[in-house]
């Protein structure tokens, strides 16, 4: 076991920490997509000259933490950018960047290099301040990040609550659960969040995750999606600790479910062991392995995701990584590794930028070989990681190149019809009560 601090190799020893982040610059001026990289390995430091008090979304500690960021928009020729950039972080306050306010408008500067970036900053939405019909914050049941809403369905994650403790290293859920938010989310109150993010903030996805519930993640989830489906009419996505009992996905389908991502962090099975140990003890690998494969393969190409972090495993790690998940339909949601502050991996240095870029153009790549569709789904915008679609900034001047994001285009026209039924409120008719189906010939509680 490393000390806080450290991070350790394939064997277990602790490895020399990055070199300062001075001596990890990139020299050139930095593309969208390049800058969103280097800002969250680097982070960034807030010059007195800005106003956001008024101008910006307040920095919240939800969820596991990885939003306690700056949220900031990088404008760009293929598409705007949206990042989560960390300000308060120790490593932060050493960075070479500043975001500076200047007559208006706000600018991320590079000391180092004298370079200067034109950025947006997202102002609060104005039902962060209000409260729902019960009487809750509203900003204390949903956030945005990006332009999606995530909402943190249940109690804390119970790994945080063994002996001795199971909690994922990285994660500050524990922390921020009932403290920052409301440790339990009542239905209405959801629907009525839901119902403004859409209306006045333009969302079009929702996000519910939870930590591990005792193998019950996916039974509370079920009545959240059958009433943000039904009485909202949006985009519902899950992200909850899997099972092998497949049915269960079968009925939240049925329910409304679009999406599922399985946060599995990391490729390599000693690490994910080290790392995650109430995920190895409780869990396992494979189980995320195999919900990954079969709802995949049930709702189609590119309509799920597998969850890694960069930047702590070793590199050829998590390029399989991506090679797995691509290679089976599902599209990779790569986060850079940000020691949150509270984390057991509070002062692990941030992965070198150099490594990152290696990591996003293979992703890139990847998502090409394997027709991976990315940029779709309309207005979903997520801040915490480096999206699948900020990588065509990465992407070889090539003819495959060109005819991937050619084809990307026309299923995004094509798409839109289907995009705007399905954001719709639907009537459901399935019991929002997840109970085991019976198999004919088989007897009672026989499921897939």
């Amino acid at each position: 076991m490393t000390l806080k601090g450290q991070i350790a190799d394939e064997n277990g020893a602790s490895t020399v920490p990055a070199p300062p982040y001075a001596s990890q610059k990139p020299s050139k001026l930095l593309n969208p997509c390049e800058l969103e990289i280097d800002l969250f390995c680097k982070g960034m430091r807030v010059d007195p000259s800005c106003t956001l008090e008024s101008d910006a979304r307040f920095i919240t500690r939800t969820r596991a933490g990885l939003g306690s960021g700056l949220e900031l928009v990088i404008p760009g020729p293929i598409k705007d950018v949206w990042v989560n950039v960390p300000v308060e972080e120790d490593f932060a306050q050493q960075s070479c960047y500043e975001l500076v306010h200047e007559q208006g408008e706000y600018w991320v500067k590079d000391v180092l290099l004298d370079h200067r970036y034109s950025v947006r900053v997202p102002p609060e939405p104005a039902w962060y301040t209000r409260t729902t019909g019960r009487g809750t914050p509203m900003h204390k049941v949903g956030v945005l990040q990006g332009t999606y809403l995530g909402i943190y369905i249940s109690n804390s994650c119970g790994f945080w609550y063994h002996s001795p403790t199971g909690n994922c290293k990285f994660c500050a859920s524990g922390l921020n659960v009932g403290v920052n938010e409301v440790a339990r989310k009542d239905i209405d109150d959801v629907v009525e969040v839901a119902l403004a993010a859409k209306q006045e903030s333009g969302s079009t996805f929702v996000h519910f995750n939870s930590g591990y519930q005792t193998d019950r993640d996916l039974d509370e989830a079920a009545p959240y999606v059958k009433a943000v489906k039904s009485r909202v009419g949006t985009l519902v996505g899950l992200q909850l600790i899997p099972t092998l009992d497949f049915w269960k996905y079968d009925r939240l389908i049925d329910l409304g479910a679009d999406h599922f991502s399985f946060c599995y962090e990391f490729h390599n099975p000693v690490y994910f062991a080290r790392y995650l140990p109430g995920k190895q003890k409780l869990v396992g690998q494979q189980t995320f392995f195999r919900a990954l494969e079969y709802t995949a393969k049930k709702l189609g190409k590119g309509s799920c995701s597998g969850e890694i972090i960069a930047g702590v495993e070793p590199l050829g790690d998590t390029l399989r990584a991506i090679d797995y998940i691509t290679g089976i339909g599902a599209f990779p949601t790569v986060c850079i590794f940000r020691p949150t502050i509270g984390s057991d991996m509070e002062q692990v240095p941030s992965p070198r930028y150099e490594d990152m870029l290696i990591i996003f153009r293979h992703l890139y790549e990847a998502c090409r070989r394997n027709n991976i569709p990315i940029d779709v789904t309309p207005n979903i915008e997520v801040s915490l990681i480096v999206q699948p679609g900020d990588t065509r900034y990465l992407a070889p001047h090539t003819f495959a190149s060109s005819l991937y994001q050619s084809e990307m285009a026309m299923a995004r026209w094509l798409a839109r019809p289907y995009f705007a039924w399905k954001m719709q409120p639907k009537k459901i008719t399935a019991s929002d009560v997840l109970t085991r189906p019976v198999a004919r010939g088989k007897g009672p509680g026989v499921g897939n």
